[in-house]
């Protein structure tokens, strides 16, 4: 679809919901991570791009304290109401409480609405996916507050408030890399982020006779689920154990050739695996840049490959269904470079496909994915975009 019949359905829904009038429209990109995966909170760097696919909203201003949201992805849901004077978490809320969150984020950091808006919803991202809905649908609603209410603030702190609605409203112990990668997203260019310093440089991704194809595996994830978390838990563990032995504040300060000097002083042997994939995880992403600066797409595509097998191994973050995506994408001539991305047990795999293998890598991983799992794999082939906009 479009971006003009997404508008369309948007204003649509709009009018049938709220009884027509003026609005405004917004839109905030997903991400997909090339590289460097669950480092974010681990003072890695990551390597997300911002994409086409994103979350638009249609707003307008009330002449009240009532805040009205509606999705049309999840219509069953109706009209969400709250109020600026109720700015709690709500199981029965849902959805809505990413964009609560976000208000309530913006006010603990001094920028209060005057008053509460009425507010239409659609995603192009699949839900679930591991594409960052949630992130897009933060940064969109910043972008949304700093418009309607000309709030002197930039997109970087954009991207903190929606971290920090997420981690102390939703209640989803998430780094940093979503909310930058959508609030902080360039047209044809990758972030280099250091997630311990938010230094960040632009790099361009020039994929020459290749595309960057993302398959969904249709095993949704739920990454509010203890499983995220207990990574984090068991990365500071590790953590804390190596910090009585050297001087530093994040498991992504090693080299891996440090790690291993050290690594027997981690009593646990889970969390020992955990942060071996962190330092490990640093050093591929650190590299791979490189190699896509040099050209070298074919080594980036190796670099790819190895993070998913320490996903799978040692982060555990994989999952059944993303391991056959993995697999099967290795097996196809023409195929650079596969893995999961996101955060993981369950979601979608980014691949580098050369053009002339793109539509027997759909055709053949669809149809052995199936074979395997049961399961029905979307694909898409995708644009890098730019941030967070007013249409």
């Amino acid at each position: 679809m479009s971006e003009a019949q997404v508008i369309l359905e948007l204003k649509e829904a709009f009018d049938r919901v709220y009884g027509g009038g003026d609005c405004r429209i917004f839109f905030a990109p997903g991400r997909v991570n090339l590289i460097g995966e669950h480092i974010d909170y681990n003072g890695g760097h990551v390597f997300p791009c911002a994409l086409t696919l994103g979350t638009y909203a249609a707003v307008r201003k009330r002449d009240d304290r009532k805040l009205r949201f509606f999705s049309v992805s999840f219509p069953e849901a109706g009209v969400i109401e709250s109020s600026l004077d109720d700015l709690i978490y709500k199981e029965e809320d849902n959805w809505a409480n990413y964009v609560k969150g976000v208000i309530w984020a913006f006010e603990e950091h001094g920028f209060k609405a005057d008053c509460g808006f009425d507010f239409v919803c659609v995603g192009t991202i699949p839900n679930k996916s591991g594409l960052s809905s949630s992130a897009s649908l933060e940064v969109l609603t910043g972008q949304i507050l700093i418009s309607l209410y000309s709030f002197g603030t930039d997109q970087v702190k954009n991207a903190l408030y929606g971290q920090y609605a997420e981690n102390r409203f939703v209640g989803m112990n998430c780094g940093i890399m979503d909310q930058f990668a959508s609030a902080m997203g360039k047209k044809d260019s990758a972030i280099f982020l250091n997630t311990a310093t938010l230094d960040y440089q632009y790099a361009p991704v020039e994929l020459g006779d290749a595309k960057l194809v993302i398959v969904n595996s249709n095993k949704p994830h739920e990454l509010t689920t203890s499983a995220y978390n207990d990574r984090r838990r068991e990365c500071e563990e590790a953590l804390e154990d190596l910090q009585k032995v050297r001087d530093i504040k994040a498991l992504c300060e090693l080299t891996p050739e440090e790690f291993e000097k050290v690594k027997d002083v981690i009593r646990n042997d889970v969390c020992l695996r955990r942060a071996r994939h962190a330092v490990t995880e640093e050093a591929r992403t650190v590299k791979a840049v490189q190699l896509l600066d040099n050209g070298d797409l074919e080594g980036f595509g190796k670099l790819m490959n190895g993070s998913h097998v320490s996903l799978r191994d040692d982060f555990e973050t994989s999952c059944f269904e993303t391991d056959v995506l993995a697999e099967e994408a290795w097996a196809i001539p023409g195929v650079l470079g596969a893995r999961i991305t996101g955060g993981g047990f369950g979601g979608c795999t980014v691949n580098i496909v050369k053009d002339s293998a793109v539509d027997n890598f759909i055709e053949t991983v669809g149809k052995h994915y199936t074979d395997r799992t049961g399961l029905t794999a979307s694909f898409y082939v995708v644009s890098v975009g730019g941030g967070p906009r007013e249409i």
